[in-house]
C-alpha cells in the first residue's frame, strides 16, 4: 500500500470498492432527485386524445383557404367545447366550434385558430354566434396530438435516470405512481475524542463540543444516504474497535472522524487492519492529507482527520462520490469553472491545496474569486461563508493575483454541466 496517494487515484479506489445498494419501490413523491433502477412505461397514450393548445375555435382548415383582412372568411359556431367535455356532433363547412385549451378536438376539425385572432361579427363568440376569419391557417395547427408525449408501452423512463420535479409529472401522468430506486444508504457517523461533549452541553476545561458528527451527517444527507450519529468515543483502541465493528454489522457505509493521523491516540488505521482490509491512509491533498479507507466486513469504513475543514473536505471529495455510486449515480464531479485569483496565493505545499473561496462574476461576464484569509483546517465558520474551493496545484509555484485558477462549487449539484 502506497503511503500517499493522488486524489484521482484515491477516489477510484475508493468508489471502485462500492456497490450498488438493494433496489426499493417507493411512492412518485420520495422518488424526487433518485435514481430509477428500471425501465419505466406509460399505461396509456399521453395526451389520450388529440387537444387544443389555446383557447380558440376549432376548424376545417380547408373553409379558411384564401381567406384575408379585406375578404375575411365567416363561419358560424354551433357548439362549445369545454376541458373535459367531447363534441360529437358533426361539423359541415362554414361552421366551427368553439373550443377550451386542453379541451378534445372534434372529429371533424383539422385546426384551431386562437381566439384573440377572431373577430366575433355577430352574437358573443359562443353558439349561434358568427365569427371571421382574417387568414388561412395550417393544418394541426394549435393541436397537441394523442401521444404526442408518450404512447402506451413505451419507455418514459429509462434506467439510470435521476428522477426530477417535472418527471414526478410525466410518470403521474403516465400512471407511474411507484417507481423502483437504489437504496439509500444508512450511514453510521462516529466522532472520536476524549475531549468531544455533546453539543448540549457546556464544554469544561479541555473539552470540546462534537460538532464534526453534525457536519458529517449533513454531508451525508446532502448526498442522499441516511445519516446516524453514534455515541462519542473515546480515545482508546479498545473502544473505537467495538464502536466500527457494530457499525460495521449494522449500517452500510462507516464514517468516524479524528484519529486519523499517527499520534499516540490516532486509532482508526490499526482498528481498520484488525478487523478488515485497511486500503488507503493518506491522500495527496491539502487540507485532508489523512484520509483511512477500507472494508470490514465488507462494509466500506471511512477515517476522515478530527480537524472540521480537513474532514469537510475529505468527505467532498472522496465518500460523497462513494456514497452517490451506491446509489446509482453516474455524475460525480462538482462543476469546476476557471475563475481569476483576485490576490496573491503562495502554494509552499507539495500537495493539492483547496482554499475556502468565495466565487463572484466580474464585470465582463468571467469569473474571479477570492480565497478566504483564514485558511485554517479547524474552521467551519468559512466554509459556511463560502461557495467554492479554489485549487492550487502540486507544486510550489506561486500564483499570483490574476492567474487562472479551477474552482469547484460546491453547492451546484454533479449533474449540472457548465
Amino acid at each position: 500500500m502506497k503511503e500517499m496517494i493522488p486524489l484521482e487515484e484515491a477516489r477510484a479506489l475508493v468508489t471502485g470498492a462500492m456497490t450498488k445498494m438493494p433496489v426499493e419501490r417507493v411512492g412518485l413523491l420520495d422518488a424526487v432527485g433518485r435514481v430509477v433502477a428500471e425501465d419505466l412505461t406509460s399505461d396509456i397514450d399521453v395526451s389520450p386524445f388529440a387537444h387544443s393548445a389555446m383557447d380558440g375555435f376549432a376548424v376545417h382548415g380547408a373553409d379558411l383557404a384564401g381567406a384575408t383582412p379585406e375578404a375575411p372568411v365567416s363561419l358560424r359556431v354551433i357548439g362549445e367545447i369545454g376541458a373535459g367535455d367531447v363534441f360529437e356532433g358533426a361539423i359541415a363547412s362554414g361552421e366551427c366550434v368553439r373550443i377550451m385549451t386542453g379541451a378534445c378536438l372534434p372529429a371533424d376539425a383539422d385546426a384551431v385558430v386562437k381566439y384573440e385572432i377572431v373577430e366575433v361579427v355577430e352574437g358573443d363568440g359562443k353558439t349561434g354566434s358568427t365569427v371571421a376569419f382574417a387568414a388561412p391557417t395550417k393544418e394541426r395547427s394549435n393541436i397537441r396530438e394523442a401521444g404526442e408525449e408518450a404512447r402506451a408501452g413505451e419507455v418514459i423512463v429509462r434506467a439510470g435516470e435521476v428522477l426530477g420535479d417535472a418527471g414526478v409529472g410525466f410518470l403521474a401522468g403516465c400512471g407511474v405512481l411507484e417507481v423502483p430506486v437504489y437504496g439509500r444508504p444508512r450511514v453510521a457517523i462516529i466522532a472520536t475524542g476524549s475531549e468531544l461533549v455533546p453539543p448540549t452541553e457546556v464544554p469544561g476545561p479541555g473539552k470540546i463540543r462534537n460538532s464534526n458528527s453534525y457536519a458529517m451527517a449533513a454531508c451525508a444527507r446532502s448526498a442522499g444516504a441516511e445519516a446516524v450519529m453514534l455515541p462519542i468515543v473515546e480515545d482508546t483502541f479498545e473502544a473505537l474497535r467495538d464502536a466500527v465493528a457494530a457499525a460495521a454489522c449494522e449500517y452500510d457505509f462507516v464514517v468516524t472522524t479524528g484519529g486519523a493521523a499517527n499520534g499516540d491516540y490516532d486509532f482508526i488505521k490499526p482498528v481498520v487492519a484488525e478487523l478488515g482490509e485497511l486500503k488507503m491512509t493518506t491522500v495527496n491533498m491539502r487540507p485532508g492529507k489523512a484520509q483511512t479507507f477500507g472494508l470490514v466486513e465488507g462494509t466500506p469504513v471511512f477515517g476522515l482527520p478530527g480537524n472540521p475543514a480537513a474532514a469537510y473536505v475529505g468527505f467532498q471529495m472522496l465518500i460523497r462520490p462513494a456514497l452517490r455510486t451506491m446509489q446509482g449515480y453516474t455524475c460525480m464531479d462538482h462543476p469546476v469553472v476557471k475563475a481569476r485569483l483576485t490576490s496573491d496565493e503562495k502554494n509552499k505545499d507539495p500537495r493539492r491545496i483547496f482554499l475556502r473561496s468565495v466565487l463572484t462574476r466580474a464585470e465582463d461576464g468571467t469569473y474571479e474569486v477570492t480565497p478566504a484569509r483564514n485558511q485554517s483546517s479547524g474552521l467551519f465558520g468559512v466554509i459556511q461563508k463560502t461557495n467554492s474551493m479554489a485549487i492550487m496545484p502540486e507544486g510550489t509555484e506561486p500564483q499570483p493575483a490574476g492567474s487562472w485558477v479551477d474552482c469547484v462549487l460546491l453547492d451546484v449539484p454533479e449533474e449540472v454541466a457548465l
